[in-house]
């Protein structure tokens, strides 16, 4: 039979990773005189190990993982996780016995990325899950209770291997929906391994659920058969955006003073939210303005960047500036002889732009 019509055949039966490795397995075979019955067997694996690495492609894609993340990404080392739980959650020996995890610790701390982990994991192990953010969850339950179709999502989960809840106690939901998750869970307790991620302490969960006895029943199920990971409170996003600007500052140094030397070919960018120039006519950012313009004192009502005189502003520093009289001086005005009123008009109007406000001025300049 020749070359096409196999192929034509396998595509018939829909044998993709055998007509994929058909012409390497062959050439092996002939080089090395391997008998029939192992040419016919490394076809089967090679079909075998195919339709393998399509059902977890699928599955990752049902799962609806947001990022791809993974252990060896993880930096352990600093933390108070422990890696041997963690990898052994990975094995995923969790699921077969039908046991919880929770991951429970300070924002930034590697919370829904250990679990992420730990779903692809137990997907390549063979194992069906599904991640959901909690707040996206209670919508769908609560969109499912008024369209009159409630207990299909539950149904659902109800033949998977584990579903990640993530970011519980981020945001408060209402009593109704605190009551749809609880029957969720309870319709999963013991059939279908959960996965949270949360900031919260177990004692702080009746203010996001609303009611402490209705609380109290779902930790009850949740932590019947349960591992805890605690991931700390110290965020790794914070050290890993000061590693960051440390380093940035060591390539900023590094680049040659002159754009003209050959050897400069490396520009420095001002950063977004830069001080700019605001003779310039252009002002960044309130902090700029904190810095160039005095605050409004005397008896004007205060503005976002000063206090009343002899006050303090947000900032917790004191009116910088004085007057005599009951006049105010505009965000800008400096006392004393020789204060020039267009400039102070100017500098108001500046100001005024970045911040937004909407101070009415007069012909002098005085607000």
């Amino acid at each position: 039979m020749e070359r096409t019509q196999l192929f034509d055949l396998m595509g018939e039966l829909k044998l993709y990773g055998m007509k994929a490795a058909f012409d390497e397995i062959m050439a092996t075979a002939i080089k090395r005189q391997h008998e029939p019955q192992r040419i016919v067997g490394d076809l089967l694996n090679a079909e075998i190990n195919e339709k393998q690495a399509r059902s977890i492609k699928y599955q990752l894609t049902i799962a609806k993982l947001p990022l791809a993340k993974d252990l060896e990404d993880f930096q352990f080392e600093g933390t108070p996780i422990n890696q041997t739980l963690v990898n052994d959650l990975a094995g995923g020996g969790f699921i077969a016995q039908q046991r919880n995890a929770v991951l429970v610790g300070g924002t930034g701390t590697g919370k829904t990325h250990v679990a992420i982990a730990i779903a692809r994991s137990c997907i390549r192990s063979g194992a069906r899950g599904r991640f959901y953010n909690v707040v996206d969850l209670v919508n769908r339950l609560e969109i499912e209770t008024r369209n009159g179709r409630q207990g299909r999502i539950a149904e659902h989960l109800t033949r998977m291997d584990f579903i990640v809840l993530d970011e519980l106690g981020y945001l408060p939901f209402a009593q109704s929906g605190g009551q749809l998750l609880f029957h969720l869970v309870s319709r999963l307790y013991e059939r279908t391994s959960i996965v949270v991620t949360t900031n919260l302490a177990f004692g702080e969960w009746p203010s996001v659920f609303g009611d402490a006895k209705m609380t109290t029943a779902l930790l009850d199920r949740l932590t019947h058969h349960c591992d805890i990971v605690e991931t700390g409170n110290d965020s790794w996003r914070f050290k890993s955006r000061d590693d960051d600007h440390a380093a940035r500052a060591r390539l900023v140094s590094a680049t040659p003073a002159s754009s003209d030397e050959p050897s400069a070919t490396v520009r420095t960018r001002r950063s977004k939210g830069s001080k700019l120039d605001a003779d310039a006519g252009r002002i960044a950012s309130s902090r700029m303005l904190l810095d160039k313009f005095p605050p409004m004192t005397g008896t004007a009502s205060p503005n976002r960047f000063g206090g009343l005189y002899g006050g303090k502003d947000q900032h917790e520093r004191a009116a910088r500036s004085s007057v005599s009289g009951d006049h105010a001086l505009p965000v800008g005005q400096t006392g004393g002889e020789g204060a020039d009123p267009r400039r102070a008009m100017r500098d108001d109007g500046l100001a005024s732009q970045a911040c937004g406000a909407r101070t009415a001025t007069t012909g002098n300049g005085w607000a």
